[in-house]
């Protein structure tokens, strides 16, 4: 297992070949070269004056120690970790003899925090002789970090990186204030901007050295000529390599300079155009976080603590995502421009009626063979979203397109397609423990999704209700995604189904596209025994440059204690295999570069496999429906939406079935699916008649449907136009 350690000044990740268990080896690897100068030859090669002034500086800053609880994973939950916060930088160990305390000096003062701390310490330092120290297994440099508080929780506050969030906690809310105070402190005391020419780094051009005084002394003893040459020699060649790692010291110093002014001039962009210092984030010039809005800080609601832990609670200090070089995730973002404070609900309304039993044999028997999507299913059948917010779904992930734009954008194509892998894989976990039908949608029915936090709008309608086609377009950050999809589905007897018809379509806006169809869905065990679902076929992702992706989704066999396997490589344009891909469509995908060979069976990764995405943990409000945190999200009508004419009434959030059924409010639910679905039968009559879809349009005769544009434009004026109430009472007018 790797271990990732961040360089203390600028965040880049570094591999340990060690990992972190609860007994590390004896000796740590800690980050430093194979041969480094002294303090003191460093203080002397500064200057006198310049030692001082380091020294007053240095002085002005408190260092705070304590334990502070972080989390790590659902497996191990809270841990306690020794946190060492010296000069802009906090360090954190496992307890027993954290190494961070070996950087203080004798004389230094801590301040302790916490009651619990400074029990521990003494509990430390007299066992320090007998137990091993447990390495630095994380360092953040405050300066290009921000912090704030959790408003659900009076004990616990978070730390954002441009790589990871810390979720922390203390034992008491005092506790909690004094390390806000101190990081808040602490990150004024030590600016960037001072690192720039305060303390400069004496040319190796200026430094020089004279050996007479040695040879005068040598002479003196006797030496003879040659023997005190020889020594001339030996200390001429050693200060030569002392000056030769002083001058690599300062290439280094200026290089890393050079990057954090940038992210230094990006901080004072953000405190300048009003973000307080507690929210600050990194901003602009290609210094703002990874995409799907994971460290944005626009909303400082108790749902935003809901949604940072499912998003970061799974990933863990022993089992961290692989990181490469800190520019290739940064990604642009337009702070406070989109960012609304929107809170999104995290549960279905309480049920106002109590559901009914069903007979299934009644059904089964009159419809074997058909084609489900007209067969009339009583409402017990249905999850309470559409087929069209369903689309929708497949884009919970999208992050995994923000990230292959950005390492397409810095030129790794590779690892843009491996991304683009794990999205097309990633849209089918939603549908694990998922039994019931979405709604078919009437023909002219629209669903849009806003997600600023997300930093994506979709929108889709069907286009045709024989054969039932839906079309979706999506537009995220420098990337768009749309397609149409026909399903064919049928009933086995026994089982359900799901043929998808239909191209899925991903451009960036360098130009490169993906395409690729979805593979086979079955539903098993209708009649008895349990309910499951599985995704089998193979998956062709054919990409226009050098790359493409084939995904093998095997079926799942009676005795198969290994379901869900997704396993396939990526190939360039010559055919030849430059990474395999595996993992399973549930849960996560990883990949390993190279023409490896490709597995079909879904063993524990190895150190040189690399995680691509996993699963988001399942809600803690469970359903019967087993919706994600994000399908909950789907059918809600927030504040926003509930203003007049806000939406056309083509929306399936007003659709009256659906919206029933998600109340629990069974028989009118029943009630209104019957009615619409009457009305549903002239909508073959209509499409005969000439009609065409409101905001898309076939490309070619036998092409995909692609949106012709105007939809947010017109939803910005409230302007429907051409768009009727499909929900109404029938008029023959429609």
């Amino acid at each position: 297992m790797r271990v990732k350690e961040l360089h203390p000044l600028c965040c880049v990740s570094l591999e340990s070949p060690h990992g972190i268990g609860d007994d590390p080896p004896d000796t740590a690897a800690p980050l430093t070269r194979s041969r480094s100068l002294p303090a003191t030859a460093v203080a002397a090669a500064i200057g006198g004056s310049d030692g001082k002034r380091q020294k007053a500086a240095g002085s002005e800053a408190e260092t705070v120690a304590g334990i502070l609880y972080k989390w790590t994973n659902f497996g191990k939950g809270w841990r306690s970790r020794w946190f060492l916060l010296r000069n802009g930088i906090l360090s954190y160990s496992k307890i027993r003899r954290p190494e961070n305390m070996n950087l203080l000096s004798p004389a230094e003062d801590v301040r302790l925090i916490g009651d619990i701390s400074t029990s521990r310490l003494s509990r430390m330092n007299s066992c320090s002789g007998r137990r091993k120290q447990h390495k630095t297994v994380g360092i953040v440099h405050l300066k290009i970090s921000s912090f704030r508080e959790s408003k659900s929780d009076d004990r616990k506050f978070y730390i954002f990186t441009a790589t990871k969030t810390l979720h922390l906690r203390t034992d008491s809310k005092s506790d909690r204030a004094a390390w806000l105070h101190a990081l808040k402190s602490t990150r004024s005391l030590f600016p960037l901007r001072s690192l720039d020419g305060s303390f400069p780094l004496i040319s190796p051009k200026d430094l020089s050295i004279s050996t007479e005084r040695l040879k005068k002394r040598l002479l003196e003893e006797g030496m003879s000529e040659n023997l005190v040459k020889d020594c001339e020699q030996i200390v001429l060649s050693e200060f030569s390599e002392i000056r030769g790692q002083l001058n690599l010291l300062q290439e280094e110093r200026t290089t890393l300079l050079d990057a954090l002014r940038q992210l230094e001039a990006a901080n004072l962009e953000a405190e300048a155009s009003g973000i307080h210092d507690s929210v600050y984030q990194l901003t602009k010039h290609g210094f703002s976080s990874l995409g799907r809005g994971k460290y944005s800080e626009c909303s400082t609601t108790a749902s935003s603590d809901d949604i940072e832990k499912q998003e970061f609670e799974d990933v863990s200090e022993e089992d961290e995502p692989s990181f490469h070089d800190t520019k290739e995730y940064f990604a642009e973002s337009d702070v406070g421009s989109e960012c609304t404070n929107i809170k999104r609900r995290t549960k279905l309304p309480d049920p106002v009626e109590k559901e009914k039993g069903v007979s299934l044999w009644s059904m089964i028997k009159d419809n074997v063979g058909k084609d489900l999507t007209r067969v009339c299913l009583p409402v017990y059948f249905n999850e309470p979203i559409s087929s069209l917010q369903k689309c929708f779904e497949d884009l919970e992930y999208s992050y995994l397109l923000d990230r292959a734009y950005e390492y397409g954008k810095s030129g790794n194509s590779l690892l843009r397609a491996l991304n683009v892998a794990a999205f097309a894989v990633s849209g089918y976990a939603s549908t694990e423990g998922r039994h019931c039908k979405p709604f078919n949608p009437l023909l002219g029915e629209t669903y849009e999704a806003d997600y600023p936090e997300k930093g994506v709008h979709f929108f889709s309608e069907k286009v045709s209700h024989h054969p039932t086609v839906i079309a979706c377009h999506c537009e995220g950050k420098g990337w768009k995604f749309w397609g149409d999809t026909n399903l064919r589905s049928k009933f086995w007897g026994r089982s359900i189904q799901v043929d998808p018809d239909g191209v899925l379509t991903l451009e960036f806006d360098d130009g490169e596209m993906f395409q690729w169809s979805k593979v086979t869905t079955t539903i098993y065990n209708i009649i008895l025994g349990k309910l499951y679902c599985d995704h089998h076929g193979v998956m062709e992702i054919r990409g226009n440059r050098q790359y493409s992706c084939t995904l093998k989704f095997k079926e799942q066999s009676i005795l198969d204690r290994n379901p869900h396997q997704v396993n396939g490589f990526v190939e360039d344009v010559n055919g030849k295999k430059a990474a395999t891909i595996f993992g399973k469509w549930d849960d996560s995908i990883y990949y390993a570069v190279g023409d490896g060979i490709s597995k079909t069976k879904v063993a524990d990764p190895t150190v040189n496999d690399s995680l691509l995405w996993k699963r988001t943990k399942p809600p803690p409000n469970l359903t019967r429906y087993n919706l994600t945190s994000f399908a909950i999200t789907l059918n809600e009508l927030t504040p926003g939406l509930q203003i007049k004419e806000k939406l056309p009434p083509t929306d399936s959030r007003l659709r009256p079935d659906q919206r029933h059924l998600e109340n629990g409010e069974y028989e009118k639910a029943n009630g209104e699916k019957q009615r619409l679905e009457r009305r549903q039968r002239m909508s073959r009559k209509l499409q005969e008649s000439g009609w065409r879809p409101r905001w898309f349009e076939r490309d070619g005769e036998n092409g995909t449907f692609k949106y012709t544009g105007g939809y947010w434009e017109a939803r910005k004026q409230r302007s429907w136009v051409n768009c009727p109430d499909i929900f109404g009472e029938f008029t023959e007018e429609l």
